[in-house]
């Protein structure tokens, strides 16, 4: 299997009300089956989800977090109204956003920007992913797969690296229980995360400063089978269980 991976260069700087399924496609000749991935800062600036700090006044919590964080307090503010669910606050915020997704600062990212301003994650990602690949097939008449990327630290490593937040058209899973390996063993706990491994890859091409690729095309994946549920329930997940417990402590 050769895959081909195509950076989309040549875009603008994306603004509130822009058609960014109609940049891209003016910018690279997609194919059925192609996956295409985009940061989800540029879909958030598209659609306008992002705010003034000017805007935001912090309440009492942000205040408190801000003094150990040394962050702006308005910027704490923004991360708090975006969270479900905050799991560590110090020495970073670690919080859970609406659609399942655990990061740090709940995304909410002040780079890539014009000061004064952030952006936050689209509220609904999964419908995100839908929407582009609706809009690419109204368009050229393609049926791509859509993967919506972010970028996030790792537990017990160094780095950050490109994950999915959401995606369309593909299992975030691809599910190899009930399979053999290459002695005839039955597969047993394999499930491989194919949309964060394309995710990450897409990561190193789009760059984390000033590289200007904020999507990527991938051409010639295979297909696969599995399921969507990404996301430990709160039940399986060891490491939250872990840090509530230290919340208590």
């Amino acid at each position: 299997m050769a895959i081909q991976v195509i950076g989309v260069s040549g875009l603008p700087l994306i603004q509130k009300g822009d058609d960014l399924p109609a940049l891209i496609c003016g910018r690279v000749t997609l194919e059925d089956g192609d996956i295409l991935t985009i940061a989800s800062s540029v879909y958030s600036k598209a659609k306008g989800f992002t705010r003034e700090l000017s805007a935001i006044t912090p309440g009492a919590d942000a205040v408190r977090i801000a003094e150990k964080t040394k962050e702006d307090p308005r910027f704490v503010q923004a991360v708090l109204d975006s969270s479900t669910d905050i799991l560590l606050e110090y020495p970073f915020i670690l919080s859970e956003v609406p659609s399942g997704h655990i990061g740090v600062r709940a995304g909410v990212d002040h780079s890539n920007i014009e000061d004064g301003r952030v952006i936050v994650l689209p509220p609904d990602p999964m419908a995100a992913a839908a929407e582009i690949r609706d809009a690419i097939r109204r368009i050229v008449g393609k049926d791509v797969r859509v993967i919506i990327t972010d970028t996030c630290g790792r537990s017990f490593r160094r780095g950050q690296t490109g994950i999915a937040i959401g995606w369309a058209g593909m299992t975030a899973i691809n599910d190899y229980r009930g399979d053999t390996d290459l002695f005839g063993h039955v597969l047993q706990i394999t499930e491989e995360a194919v949309v964060d491994e394309i995710a990450a890859f897409a990561n190193f091409v789009m760059g984390e400063s000033h590289q200007g690729v904020p999507a990527v095309v991938f051409r010639n994946c295979k297909a696969w089978k599995g399921h969507d549920a990404v996301y430990f329930t709160p039940e399986e997940d060891i490491i939250r269980a872990a840090l509530a417990k230290n919340k208590k402590d």
